[in-house]
C-alpha cells in the first residue's frame, strides 16, 4: 500500500490580501469585512435590488457589485454610510496589536 503524502500548506496571517502581498492589504481587508457585513444585513432583510438601491441611494449596478462581493470598489467611508442607512451603530476600538493578528478587524454583532 502506498502511503499518502501530506499536502503542504502555510498558516496565513489572518489577512489573505497581505498573504498575497497586495498593496493596501489592510485597507482591502477592512473593505471586505465592512462590505460583507452590509451584505449580510441586506440578505437577512430579503430586499430586492431595487429596494436596496433606494435604501442605500445607489444605482442597481452598484447593488449588484456589492451583493456579488466586489467590496474593493467601495471606499470605507461609503461602506460606513451604507451601515448608517441600515440603522447600524459603528464602534471603533483601538487596542495594542499582538503578533500574528490582523491590524484591522471588523466584527458584526446581531
Amino acid at each position: 500500500m502506498t502511503r499518502k503524502r501530506q499536502p503542504e500548506y502555510e498558516i496565513g496571517s489572518g489577512n489573505v490580501f497581505a498573504d498575497l502581498e497586495l498593496d493596501d492589504a489592510d485597507e482591502l481587508l477592512t473593505r471586505a469585512q465592512l462590505g460583507h457585513t452590509v451584505r449580510l444585513i441586506l440578505k437577512a432583510r430579503k430586499l430586492k435590488q431595487r429596494e436596496i438601491a433606494k435604501l442605500l441611494d445607489i444605482d442597481q449596478a452598484e447593488v449588484s457589485k456589492l451583493m456579488n462581493g466586489q467590496y474593493h470598489l467601495f471606499a470605507e467611508g461609503r461602506l460606513f454610510a451604507f451601515l448608517k442607512c441600515l440603522e447600524q451603530k459603528v464602534t471603533i476600538q483601538v487596542s495594542p496589536h499582538h503578533k500574528g493578528e490582523a491590524y484591522q478587524q471588523v466584527t458584526f454583532a446581531s
